[in-house]
C-alpha cells in the first residue's frame, strides 16, 4: 500500500511541474526546427514521413517494456535521466551543426533518443503526479496540463519560426539544452513520493519482462478497463487522421487557402486552452470518466458538424473547430485523472505505457486506411465517420457499468473490499 503525504504539497509538485514546462516548450522548440530543416533542406515527403515515423517507435515498441521499468525503478531517476539524457543527444547535435557535420541521419538518430526519453519520462512523470497530488485535485492538474499543450501548439511554432530568422540551428538546439538544465535543477532538490508494492514478495523473479507480461494480465483481468482501452485505440485510429486531413478539408471541400486553415488551427488551440482552464478550475464531475465522455460527446458534435457543412458555409467550421478544441481536455484530461486513481501506483508505469503504446500504433493504421477512404468518397466522409462514431463510443461508455465504476479500482481490488462483490470477479464461482 503507498500512502500519500500529508505535507503541503503545491510547493514541490509545482516547482517540478514549472521545470518539466519550461523544459517542454524547449522541445516544442527543438522538434519544429528539426522539421523544419529538413523540409527545407531536402524538400522531400519521404524524409519527413521517415522523421514522424522515427517520432512514433520507440512508444510504440518499447513504450510497454518502458513501464515495467519505471515501477521496478525509482521515478525521479528516471525523469532525470530521460532530461539528461535527450540534452547530451541535443547537445551533440548542435556541436555537429557548429561544426557544419550534420547530416540527415544524424537528425534522424537524435530524433530517435529524443523520443525513447519521452517513452520513459512521460509515463514517469504522470506516474509520479498521482502520489504528489491529492486524488480530488488529479483532474485540475490535467486541465492545467491540457492548457499547457494547448499553448504550447498555440506558440511553439510562430516563436521557433522567429528563432530560426534570427539564431542559426545550433543555438536554437542549444535552448533546448538550457531548459532541460533548469528541469533537472528543479527535480533535484524535490522528494518525489514512490509507491510501495502491496505484496514484494509476488515480485515476478524473470525481470522486466515477467512485469509486463504480469501488467498484461492485469489489464486483461480488469473488464472495464480492457474496454475503456479497445475503444481509446478505435478513437485515436479515427482523430489521428482527421487532424491530418485538415489541409485536404480546406483546400479540396471548402476551395479556402492557407488563411482560413490558420484560422482553424488557432481557434482550435484556442479551444484547448480554454478546455484546460475550464477542467482546472471546476475539475470535472466525481466520476472522472463521465468527465471524459462529455468531451467526447461535444468532439463528436463538431466534427460531424464539420464534415456536414456544404462547401459554401465554411464559416461555420470556426466555432466548430472552437468547440472541438475546448472538449478535447475535457476527454483526455478526465481519462488520464481515471487512470490515476483507479491505477495502483506500483503498476501505473505499466499501465499508462501500454495506453500510450496503442494509442501510438494507431496513429499510423488510421492514416494508412484514411488515405484510400478519402480518395474514393472524399474527406469530409471521415469527418463525418469520425464525429457519428466518437458520439457512439461515448454513449456506449456511459452505459457500460465495468467501465463507469472504473475509479472503484480492479475488480480483485473491489471484491477484497467488499465480499458480496467476489461473484462479479471473472472466474471466481458464485460461493451460493
Amino acid at each position: 500500500m503507498t500512502v500519500k503525504s500529508t505535507k503541503p504539497w503545491q510547493r514541490p509538485f509545482f516547482q517540478v511541474w514549472g521545470g518539466q514546462a519550461l523544459s517542454l516548450l524547449g522541445s516544442q522548440l527543438v522538434q519544429f526546427a528539426l522539421v523544419w530543416h529538413l523540409t527545407r533542406e531536402t524538400g522531400s515527403a519521404t524524409v519527413l514521413a521517415t522523421a514522424t515515423l522515427i517520432a512514433m517507435l520507440p512508444m510504440i515498441l518499447v513504450g510497454p517494456l518502458a513501464g515495467s521499468v519505471i515501477d521496478r525503478s525509482r521515478r525521479k531517476q528516471i525523469m532525470l535521466l530521460a532530461d539528461s539524457g535527450t540534452a547530451l543527444a541535443t547537445l551533440a547535435l548542435a556541436a555537429l551543426f557548429a561544426l557544419g557535420l550534420a547530416q540527415v541521419w544524424h537528425i534522424y538518430v537524435v530524433m530517435l533518443l529524443r523520443s525513447l526519453g519521452q517513452a520513459f519520462h512521460g509515463p514517469a512523470f504522470i506516474a509520479a503526479t498521482s502520489l504528489m497530488v491529492p486524488d480530488k485535485h488529479l483532474a485540475r492538474i490535467q486541465g492545467i496540463n491540457q492548457t499547457l499543450n494547448g499553448g504550447m501548439n498555440v506558440l511553439a511554432a510562430p516563436l521557433g519560426a522567429l528563432l530560426l530568422e534570427v539564431l542559426p540551428m545550433q543555438s536554437v538546439l542549444a535552448i533546448d539544452v538550457v531548459t532541460a538544465l533548469v528541469a533537472v535543477l528543479a527535480l533535484l532538490p524535490v522528494a518525489v513520493p514512490e509507491p510501495k508494492p502491496a505484496k514484494p514478495a509476488a515480485r515476478t523473479p524473470s525481470g522486466y519482462w515477467g512485469d509486463f507480461r504480469e501488467g498484461l494480465r492485469y489489464v486483461r483481468g480488469w473488464p472495464g478497463l480492457m474496454i475503456a482501452l479497445l475503444l481509446s485505440a478505435a478513437i485515436n485510429f479515427l482523430f489521428t487522421p482527421a487532424g491530418a486531413l485538415l489541409p485536404l478539408l480546406v483546400t479540396e471541400h471548402f476551395k479556402q487557402g492557407v488563411l482560413e486553415l490558420g484560422w482553424m488551427k488557432s481557434l482550435s488551440g484556442l479551444g484547448i486552452i480554454l478546455g484546460g482552464l475550464l477542467l482546472g478550475a471546476w475539475g470535472g464531475f466525481k466520476k472522472r470518466i463521465v468527465t471524459s465522455c462529455l468531451g467526447l460527446i461535444g468532439l463528436g458534435v463538431a466534427y460531424t458538424t464539420i464534415g456536414a457543412v456544404p462547401p459554401a458555409q465554411f464559416i461555420w467550421t470556426l466555432p466548430m473547430m472552437l468547440l472541438g478544441g475546448l472538449m478535447l481536455p475535457l476527454s483526455n484530461g478526465g481519462f488520464l485523472a481515471a487512470l490515476q486513481t483507479a491505477v495502483e501506483p506500483d503498476r501505473q508505469g505499466r499501465v499508462l505505457t501500454l495506453v500510450f503504446s496503442i494509442s501510438a500504433a494507431m496513429s499510423p493504421l488510421g492514416l494508412m486506411v484514411a488515405g484510400p477512404v478519402t480518395d474514393a468518397f472524399g474527406v469530409q466522409l471521415w469527418y463525418l465517420l469520425c464525429g457519428i462514431l466518437l458520439i457512439g463510443v461515448a454513449v456506449a461508455l456511459l452505459c457500460i457499468p465495468s467501465v463507469m465504476n472504473l475509479e472503484a479500482g480492479h475488480p480483485q481490488k473491489a471484491a477484497s473490499a467488499n465480499p458480496k462483490l467476489t461473484s462479479h470477479i471473472p472466474g471466481k464461482a458464485n460461493p451460493a
